[in-house]
């Protein structure tokens, strides 16, 4: 029996001094399947946590869905990111659907179906897309949510805010409210669910705790949080929990990366690496997600090194063999860590 063990010393520009408990449970799965001791994948159905309706009990996913946000392979076109996904074992794609992304927006009613019916041929599904979606009455967002709808996406990522310095913080808050709730009725219209990322940074939704007094009176079928762990920790510390479950009720879709505090000359920056290198305490996250019956599909972010691809380019410097390589190490890495808790 082949079997598939991880790289634990280098991850190509990456030499991590951080070795975590994860990885060594890896490890031990690894010699668990070379031993003969298989662990077959499970029909994964969970309850859909929403305390504020009481028949959202009754509602369940299919089996885990992990996507990979397509950023990073944007130099690929349809036919060769399908390919690619599914040679490394994913069974979801997050769309860039934005400028410069796969599907830029005004060319949303052709190019977005030519694209999901390529991904669904390749045993690919299209649950979530990331858009730059921040006003309903833009002149682009209704045709994009309502193609969409119609191709099965269920949940899309909104573009960033800025808070403007000219206003206090609960005026700005007051504003984007308006924004929100625009949006959810656009959303329910057509049925599909809105979320704002969690970023580091001073942006809207940096604190986590500035996206509950957004999203804490719509209905969070139509509109909530996509919950970015790797973001909540590096501006949390050891608080990220309380945001997961003060914002659990909204939270329909999770990013998943990684990262280290790095030092420099003149200050210490962020330094993004691949899944189980850094800080992340994958561990703890997915015993909460667990505890709060948070469902939805997780989105594998390549935001490291990449040649370039990391950052959307259509010219990266870096082999597609090589980018493949991680591709499927990150996700291989983290089914297994799925695994672990049951949640694949």
């Amino acid at each position: 029996m082949k079997c598939l063990v991880m790289n634990t010393e280098n991850h190509g520009p990456f030499k991590s001094s951080v070795m975590n408990n994860s990885r060594r449970s890896f490890i031990k799965t690894s010699v668990a399947l070379a031993t003969g001791a298989i662990i077959a994948p499970n029909a994964y159905a969970k309850e859909v946590y929403n305390p504020l309706t009481s028949d959202s009990l009754n509602t369940k996913i299919k089996s885990q869905t992990i996507c990979v946000f397509t950023k990073c392979l944007q130099y690929l076109n349809y036919d060769q990111l399908a390919q690619t996904l599914a040679k490394a074992g994913y069974n979801g794609a997050d769309l860039s659907v934005r400028e410069g992304g796969h599907v830029q927006p005004e060319n949303v009613k052709t190019d977005l179906p030519r694209l999901v019916k390529i991904l669904n041929n390749a045993g690919i599904s299209t649950p979530m897309m990331v858009t730059t979606i921040v006003d309903a009455k833009d002149k682009n967002t209704e045709s994009i949510l309502a193609i969409a709808a119609e191709m099965g996406i269920e949940c899309y990522r909104m573009g960033y805010l800025d808070y403007d310095k000219t206003k206090t913080i609960p005026q700005n808050i007051d504003v984007w409210k308006k924004s929100f709730e625009q949006l959810e009725k656009l959303n329910r219209k057509y049925g599909i669910h809105g979320s704002y990322q969690n970023h580091s940074g001073t942006r809207v939704g940096g604190p986590v705790w500035d996206l509950y007094l957004l999203v804490k009176d719509l209905d969070p079928q139509y509109m909530g949080v996509q919950y970015d762990i790797r973001h909540a920790i590096c501006e949390g510390g050891k608080s990220w929990s309380l945001g997961l479950e003060l914002l659990a009720p909204w939270i329909k879709s999770c990013p998943i990366k990684d990262f280290i505090w790095q030092k420099t000359e003149e200050h210490w920056k962020i330094q993004d690496v691949p899944l189980g290198n850094g800080m992340v305490d994958f561990d703890a996250f997915l015993r909460k997600y667990k505890e709060l019956k948070i469902t939805g599909p997780f989105s594998i972010h390549l935001e490291y090194d990449l040649g370039g691809a990391d950052k959307g380019s259509r010219t990266p410097t870096m082999s597609h063999e090589k980018i493949a390589h991680y591709l499927k190490q990150d996700i291989d890495w983290f089914r297994y860590k799925l695994k672990e808790h049951n949640l694949d």
